[in-house]
């Protein structure tokens, strides 16, 4: 009796579509240790790896003027974090320009997950702060974030996270407020210390 000859449903493998690969914050960790992203400013968001141009002087002016005058309001007891990794969950790591977390500097095991109050300085990014960046934000509980806007001269200060309308799976902030340069703000956790907004623009 001849031998049975399999099907081809037996023996041609299924078709696998192209998948899309989400990292990990972990794993963006470890390719920046490898040098993958010397030189530019990555960040991570929903396990896709985003790319910002190099900081225009503007930008980096802003940053040294408002991480002093926050440092200023906080005084002691706090770590000022300059776009250094803040693991808000597995997928994601945004990077952000100034993150404010309790304790003092030194040899901490790992990244911070959590932050009193988190600054974005906005140039070319602005649409990315107050969408998708602000909703990553508020999902992981921050109860302060500000967007230094340098194109419009203001402060946006962002404000009590609160789940979205069912259905949404997202998380924004209730309270949304802007600031000229003439006004002043105070962060949540530092309340008798006020920050003129013309102190933090270039």
């Amino acid at each position: 009796m001849p031998a049975a000859v399999a099907q081809p449903s037996q023996w041609i493998p299924t078709a696998v579509l192209p998948q899309r690969r989400k990292w990990t914050a972990v794993e963006f960790d470890h390719l920046g240790s490898l040098g993958w992203f010397t030189g530019r400013r990555a960040f991570l968001l929903d396990g896709v790896i985003w790319e910002q141009g190099p900081m225009d002087p503007p930008h980096a002016n802003a940053l040294e003027k408002l991480t002093e005058a926050v440092r200023v309001a906080f005084g002691t007891g706090w770590r000022f974090r300059i776009q250094t990794p803040l693991h808000l969950d597995v997928f994601n790591n945004p990077m952000p320009d100034l993150a404010v977390a309790p304790g003092r500097p030194g040899n901490h095991p790992d990244h911070p997950t959590m932050a009193a109050l988190v600054v974005e300085v906005s140039d070319t990014t602005f649409d990315t702060d107050t969408t998708e960046k602000a909703e990553r934000y508020a999902s992981a509980g921050i109860p302060d974030y500000w967007v230094l806007d340098l194109n419009g001269g203001r402060l946006l200060v962002l404000r009590d996270p609160a789940p979205l309308p069912a259905g949404l799976r997202a998380t924004a902030y209730r309270t949304q407020r802007t600031f000229g340069p003439s006004e002043s703000v105070a962060p949540l956790a530092a309340p008798n210390s006020p920050i003129l907004v013309s102190d933090m623009l270039p």
